[in-house]
């Protein structure tokens, strides 16, 4: 398991590519990985969205992604998982997240991928705060799954 916050850019393919590399002892075990790589919209709540700020807690957030992650461990047979998060200014079509799973089977793979991905957005401590055309606002909500 990997879990990293990231202030400088991100490039979600290059992460999920040195991390593969990375994991030796799953070599030749893993017959599915499964990714998803979220990025900022220029929208948000029917309003122009210029850019954002993504604040967290250091620590409390780590913790909570690795609660997440183990979860999904628990939940399915899968051998490794990588989350990669951004934190501070972001503008639109930046990436935001990365979520990869790696598992013998793809059922696992896509099941706690999607998992990671919907409990990061519902629940880890990260905090949006939005600049708008007219002014700022944190933002209350989080888009459905």
């Amino acid at each position: 398991m990997k879990i990293v916050l990231l202030k400088s850019k991100l490039d979600p393919w290059k992460e999920i590519v040195d991390y593969q590399r990375s994991i030796e002892a799953h070599h030749g075990k893993f017959g599915a990985t499964a990714s998803f790589v979220g990025t900022m919209r220029d929208f948000n709540e029917g309003d122009c969205v210029v850019d954002m700020t993504l604040e967290h807690y250091p620590g409390m957030t780590e913790r909570h992604l690795q609660k997440i992650v183990e979860s999904a461990e628990q939940k399915w047979q899968i051998l490794d998982v990588l989350v990669v998060h951004r934190i501070g200014a972001l503008r639109p079509n930046d990436p935001i997240v990365v979520v990869a799973v790696w598992s013998s089977h793809r059922g696992a793979a896509f099941d706690a991928c999607r998992f990671v991905m919907e409990q990061l957005k519902s629940k880890a401590p990260f905090w949006k705060k939005e600049s708008l055309q007219q002014g700022g606002r944190w933002v209350e909500n989080n888009t459905a799954g």
